[in-house]
């Protein structure tokens, strides 16, 4: 992911959290509020649309079994072969990441708005907060993320403790924020911070 100076572009809240925690959520809150959310996940998913050359890349590397019928990348499939290889997740990053970074920053060049949310699930693993003014942090308790993550993807409890284990620990994510919202009451609570932090940005974006 590339980073123009600070004084090109919008000011920009890189939004975080772990699995489960209220990103979507809180980028909804952010929205509503007219903020321009420009979420990385989407990117990934435009970037490997048919036709496009991170698609035929991971092709080329990874052979046409991670197609679908009508030439979509089946996103099991692929998932299924870089899970446990970390080599082939290296290569899949190395032909990706780079797409979805000048993609990200296209999109937000032209986003405009008095600043800009851009979810990054991976900001911390990847340290990507240099490409950002500050880092938001979506935190709930673990046993709350266990919960919400079985209710939403019907994880078993074994399951869904590999999947919290395999990103960056709550230590490290808390450690690399500079504002965190807390997302262990209700929805309300949690739009009430998001009004709060808004304010706050506009103030920072304006003296930017």
């Amino acid at each position: 992911m590339s980073s123009a100076p600070p004084s090109a572009r919008v000011f920009r809240v890189g939004l975080t959290g772990g699995i489960a925690s209220g990103k979507s959520t809180v980028a909804g809150f952010f929205g509503a509020l007219g903020v321009p959310i420009l979420d990385s996940d989407q990117v990934a998913r435009d970037v490997v649309e048919p036709g496009q050359p991170p698609l035929e890349r991971l092709v080329e590397r990874f052979g046409r079994s991670i197609l679908t019928p009508d030439g979509h990348l089946d996103r099991p499939a692929l998932r299924d072969i870089v899970f446990s290889d970390p080599r082939a997740r290296a290569d899949l990053e190395a032909l990706t990441h780079p797409a979805i970074g000048a993609a990200l920053e296209a999109r937000s060049a032209t986003a405009g708005g008095p600043y800009q949310i851009l979810v990054i699930p991976l900001l911390v693993e990847k340290n990507l907060a240099a490409h950002v003014d500050r880092v938001l942090v979506v935190d709930c308790d673990e046993a709350l993320q266990l919960a919400r993550l079985s209710d939403r993807d019907g994880s078993t409890p074994a399951q869904a403790r590999a999947i919290i284990a395999a990103q960056a620990s709550r230590g490290a994510r808390l450690e690399a924020a500079d504002d965190v919202l807390h997302n262990d009451a209700d929805r309300g609570a949690l739009e009430r911070q998001v009004r709060a932090l808004h304010a706050r940005y506009l103030q920072l974006a304006a003296r930017a």
